[in-house]
């Protein structure tokens, strides 16, 4: 069915409707919910002033109202009877296409396959009512395994060099690079390929360092692809080692439009009524609409509101409330010219990627060494169309995303959040783990991974949120480390604050931050900003932000960075996992290893000793509006279900 309408999504095809969804469950009173997969079909005019900072919008192709075309498919979740909803949108920001929110706001083991019920996790968004979208919005996105993305132009006879980073943590050779636009040049002298070990090391063109373009079968004839390379590896340099391709590209594509095909999608959604699957009786049934993204995703909401796309080109709000979550102080390398959305800066890897400069906090402010001034909420400041905010990190950011830049200027010094701003720690969490995570070894870290789960805080902040744009109820108190209090400590101090536990070689390794020039093909590093990092206690775990009752009734140390292992560039930091290091079980297991750290038997003299302690725990939780009650019970379930302080090979419980 495909149906016209007015405005910025032009027309709206619903291309199938599943109702009702995830096998007929039933969502307490709001009952069952359908699915509805669209296409929504989108045009923006080049001169508006909401859209004239899309880069290379200029070039782009017309239709005959000199208006640039472009499309996304869409996926809503709805009651089957709007009239049981909350009249509320929550958009969930896709991730590399992928869904991920109910990963964490539902607990849902999967989120590829929303007709299976059990995939709708414990339900707890649809229990609330919420009507739940994603749209494509990343336009490199391959297709398969149900990913979402955006159909944008590309911008026809531009070249110009392209820089692309691989590292293959594997011993392949030759290995297999795939481009992130295709070379305008097959001449490989065109191209410059350089290796180094580290990041910071000098980029090296050893002899037996060379590439080819890929050969493909098209149709029976061998031809050279213009968007694969072979690169055959030197001697001396292990699996972790850094591969940088500078090369001619063309094609360059107008990722820009990621962040109007967004912001038009949500406000048709939530205002329009002809063609709206979400009108009843041609009277839209929204009231308001929040957005939640996770990592790359929590960047693309700290970027979209900061180049001024919470307003839609009617001058009206898209999302009351939004939750960065994962995302530290970095926005996206999204619009620009050669965008590469899923790249990222770490301490390891991409660490050159653009998109993470100043501004880093929500409020206007004057960068000390650049002498610039402004802020996430310039723009909606201007407007008068700022949500209320929720930023949320992990442990893992302040170590590979400098989280610390959110609550400091960039001399290192306390400030004051803008008013509809709220900041929190979810203390010795990793960026992210499935809820059923255990602790377990990775081909390419040191340690253990940490298996903690946020979904319960996450949950107790979405209501908070809720509470606060719809009836005014003063969120919680921030809870984010600072300099002040002592909980947010510079390198050196943090090396000599923790334990000195067997086995784990700290070192303060962070991903640190430069002013950076990106006018030229390797970018160009200028003066160092200030990052800080947690204070944490005697045994290693985070003192400062909302503590899960693992963190505050630990069976071990849990940590927001892990450290590479031999042969993958050894001791820099690996990725976002997290590390886990178990105490020791006995007093004499503890005195034989040397290990600081209190043995389970000294912590828990028996079982019903842990649960006290975890009861506590989540009573303190639920005091500062940091765990629901239906969490809570879960927790004390688990507790008590443990045989901790005995050895056990079922995990302690998650949140």
């Amino acid at each position: 069915m495909t149906i016209a309408v007015q405005g910025e999504v032009v027309r709206f095809e619903i291309l199938e409707i599943e109702s009702p969804t995830f096998e007929g469950l039933e969502f307490a009173a709001v009952g069952p919910y359908e699915k509805i997969i669209g296409r929504a079909y989108m045009e923006v005019d080049p001169h508006d002033p909401h859209n004239s900072g899309i880069v290379d919008l200029a070039l782009a192709e017309r239709n005959a109202a000199g208006h640039v075309e472009f499309s996304t498919e869409v996926v809503i979740l709805k009651p089957v009877d709007l009239n049981k909803g909350n009249k509320r949108i929550f958009y969930d920001v896709l991730n590399r296409g992928r869904k991920v929110g109910l990963s964490l706001m539902n607990d849902a083991p999967s989120t590829k396959d929303l007709t299976r019920a059990a995939n709708a996790g414990n339900g707890y968004l649809m229990r609330m009512g919420y009507t739940i979208v994603w749209s494509g919005w990343q336009a490199d996105i391959p297709p398969g395994e149900e990913r979402m993305w955006l159909e944008a132009p590309t911008i026809k006879d531009v070249t110009d060099t392209n820089r692309d980073e691989f590292i293959f943590d594997n011993d392949y050779d030759p290995a297999v690079a795939h481009l992130s636009y295709p070379a305008a040049n097959l001449d490989v002298t065109k191209a410059t390929l350089t290796v180094r070990q580290n990041e910071n090391d000098v980029r090296l063109s050893p002899e037996d360092l060379s590439f080819e373009y890929l050969y493909v079968d098209r149709g029976g004839v061998r031809a050279h692809s213009a968007s694969e390379i072979l690169i055959h590896r030197p001697e001396g340099f292990d699996a972790g080692a850094i591969y940088e391709f500078t090369y001619p590209a063309t094609d360059p594509i107008i990722m820009g439009l990621a962040f109007a095909s967004t912001r038009d999608v949500v406000s048709f959604l939530r205002r329009e009524s002809n063609g709206n699957p979400l009108a009843s009786d041609e009277v839209p049934a929204i009231e308001y609409a929040y957005a939640l993204g996770i990592s790359q995703s929590g960047r693309f909401l700290r970027d979209s509101l900061y180049q001024g796309f919470n307003e839609d080109e009617r001058g009206r709000i898209v999302f009351d409330g939004i939750i960065p979550h994962v995302a530290g102080s970095r926005k996206m390398f999204t619009n620009f010219r050669w965008a590469q959305p899923g790249r990222y800066s770490r301490q390891h890897e991409s660490h050159l990627t653009p998109g993470d400069q100043f501004p880093f906090t929500y409020g206007v402010m004057t960068d000390s060494l650049t002498g610039q001034r402004d802020g996430i909420l310039a723009r909606c400041l201007e407007s008068g169309n700022c949500p209320k905010i929720m930023h949320t990190d992990t442990g893992t950011e302040f170590w590979q995303a400098r989280s610390s830049l959110i609550v400091t200027d960039t001399s290192g010094t306390d400030i004051e959040l803008p008013p509809n701003v709220r900041v929190y720690f979810i203390a010795s969490t990793p960026h992210g783990v499935a809820i059923d995570a255990n602790p377990s070894e990775t081909p390419t870290c040191q340690q253990l991974s940490n298996p903690l789960h946020c979904g319960g805080p996450m949950r107790a902040l979405l209501h908070a949120l809720d509470r606060w744009v719809s009836d005014g109820i003063e969120p919680p108190a921030s809870q984010f480390p600072s300099r002040a209090d002592g909980t947010l400590i510079d390198l050196e101090t943090s090396i000599a604050k923790f334990p000195d536990v067997p086995g784990v070689n700290y070192k303060g390794t962070v991903n640190g931050l430069r002013v950076t020039h990106y006018d030229q093909s390797v970018p160009e590093q200028g003066a160092t900003y200030p990052v800080f990092v947690p204070r944490v206690d005697l045994d290693g775990n985070d003192v400062a932000g909302i503590r899960l009752p693992r963190i505050q009734v630990p069976v071990g140390t849990y940590l927001g960075w892990n450290l590479r292992r031999q042969g993958f560039a050894e001791g820099e930091l690996c990725g976002l996992t997290g590390s886990f290091i178990p105490f020791p079980q006995t007093r004499a297991d503890r005195l034989k290893s040397g290990d600081p750290r209190l043995s389970l038997e000294e912590r828990y003299p028996n079982h019903k000793a842990y649960v006290r302690g975890v009861e506590q725990a989540v009573r303190d939780l639920m005091e500062h509006r940091f765990l629901l009650e239906e969490d809570a019970q879960r927790v004390l379930d688990a507790a008590k279900a443990s045989k901790i302080p005995k050895p056990t090979s079922q995990p302690p419980p998650c949140n």
